[in-house]
């Protein structure tokens, strides 16, 4: 390697122009975005907030996902992975929420309990960041590019109940006009990133979204209510809910959501790793890790909830190949201004969900492309590496096609049950663990150890 390409900057290190790191780190908020709300909305209207207080909980979960996507994109000591990851409330704690919420006789101490429950579960998963990343070495392409794969599947189905409109319950939903617009907003985003360059190329996810949202304006599905109404400034008052509750039950079935958030994470990680040519050690992981878990920890303190990496935003990088992490912390830094003005956030707010929905599918699905990349190169020529992505695939879509398939089940084991990235990848390393482990520890040709096969990864690029 020469003196000049040792000293050059890696892309997840670059520092792009101010213009072009506001520009895409606010595709990255609008990308999250409604990831993001979704899970406060949901607690707080179980809760019976009123539509204040609804507001407040909303921001005050924008403002601590700023907060974690600091720690993960510029990270502080040993804490943060250091790459273009956004991390935000995650939605695998959204029904052990609103069942601690139907399980507390006075409502008005539900959200103190949840948050109670999130600081001891994010403190205990700070600690076991170490020991848990060392589960990378069971991470080869084969496992990664499946799970890979399975988070971009996983994530078409959201994409495309936005596409259908706001409400599953309306009798317009999923009507002629709404998927007509989702339909628009993706031909939008395919025409700019097949007949333009440079710089417009890649933000067409933002145009598309702004573009997408004019063009349903004379439909009556853009709604500017949301800016007029908020207010413009307003800080997440620490424990503003009241002081954390610390129950039993509630703290078990968050510590059993966190370990389905650092699997998940795991994976994330080593899915962005090889996207933007920097495959994620076991050192990155635990810093990863350690990002996730103390910003959960210190979430409640400003009344949000459990924080986890967004994978949404995985296709984002992949598809625009702008591979900065300071842009993702650009978004970090959006995030934290929504939060301390919900009249800046009601403006992301107005975007319609089939605009959402049509993005979604390209974003989503330049996931499920890259894990497939990574499948090429994981030798499937070898029988025992097609069985174990055959099985895993099977066993990660169930949940999607079968939403009712573990209805039987405990609601604890349905965390991580309903969860198809968790099951598929847990099924992904225990078939790679039998087919090319055990057994066989003096056929090397078989087994390739995952920094290896990183090293072969980056070297082929």
């Amino acid at each position: 390697m020469t003196a000049q390409r040792a000293d050059a900057i890696h892309p997840v290190d670059e520092k792009l122009p101010a213009l072009k790191m506001a520009t895409t780190g606010l595709q990255h908020v609008a990308a999250m975005y409604a990831g993001v709300v979704a899970p406060p909305l949901i607690v707080g209207a179980a809760v019976g907030l009123s539509g204040t207080e609804l507001t407040f909980l909303t921001g005050a979960c924008l403002f601590t996902a700023g907060l974690a996507t600091f720690l993960q994109t510029l990270g502080v000591w040993k804490i943060g992975a250091r790459l273009p990851f956004v991390n935000g409330v995650t939605f695998a704690g959204v029904a052990p929420m609103t069942a601690i919420v139907a399980s507390t006789d006075d409502k008005s101490d539900a959200l103190p309990v949840i948050f109670g429950a999130v600081i001891v579960a994010g403190l205990l998963g700070f600690l076991a960041a170490p020991f848990f990343s060392k589960a990378v070495r069971f991470f080869p392409p084969v496992v990664t590019g499946t799970v890979i794969t399975l988070i971009g599947v996983s994530l078409l189905p959201v994409a495309f109940g936005w596409a259908q409109g706001p409400n599953p319950a309306a009798d317009d939903y999923g009507s002629t006009t709404y998927l007509g617009l989702a339909a628009t907003t993706l031909v939008i985003v395919l025409l700019l990133r097949r007949f333009t360059r440079g710089f417009v190329k890649q933000i067409a996810v933002l145009l598309g979204l702004v573009v997408g949202t004019l063009v349903a304006i004379p439909f009556g599905v853009t709604d500017f209510g949301p800016v007029a109404d908020a207010d413009v400034v307003g800080f997440p008052t620490p424990f503003h809910f009241g002081a954390p509750q610390f129950q039993v039950a509630a703290i078990v079935s968050m510590i059993v959501v966190m370990v389905v958030s650092m699997t998940e994470s795991t994976a994330d990680m080593l899915a962005l790793g090889e996207i933007v040519d920097r495959p994620a050690d076991e050192r990155t992981i635990a810093a990863g890790l350690r990002a996730d878990t103390l910003g959960s920890a210190l979430s409640p303190l400003f009344n949000g909830f459990m924080c986890s990496a967004f994978a949404q935003n995985i296709g984002l990088v992949a598809m625009t190949r702008i591979r900065s992490r300071y842009v993702v912390a650009t978004g970090g830094a959006f995030l934290v201004l929504m939060g301390l003005c919900p009249m800046a956030a009601s403006l992301i707010a107005v975007v319609p969900r089939p605009v959402l929905g049509g993005a979604g599918v390209v974003l989503f699905g330049s996931v499920a492309a890259s894990g497939i990349q990574t499948l090429v190169r994981a030798g499937l020529d070898k029988d025992n590496n097609v069985l174990i992505v055959a099985v895993s695939l099977a066993v990660g879509i169930i949940p999607i096609t079968a939403p009712e398939f573990y209805h039987a089940f405990p609601e604890t084991a349905k965390i991580v049950l309903d969860s198809g990235i968790s099951t598929g990848c847990v099924a992904a390393v225990a078939l790679n663990l039998v087919f090319n482990h055990l057994g066989r520890q003096h056929d090397a040709q078989d087994v390739t150890h995952p920094m290896e096969a990183g090293e072969e990864i980056v070297a082929a690029h």
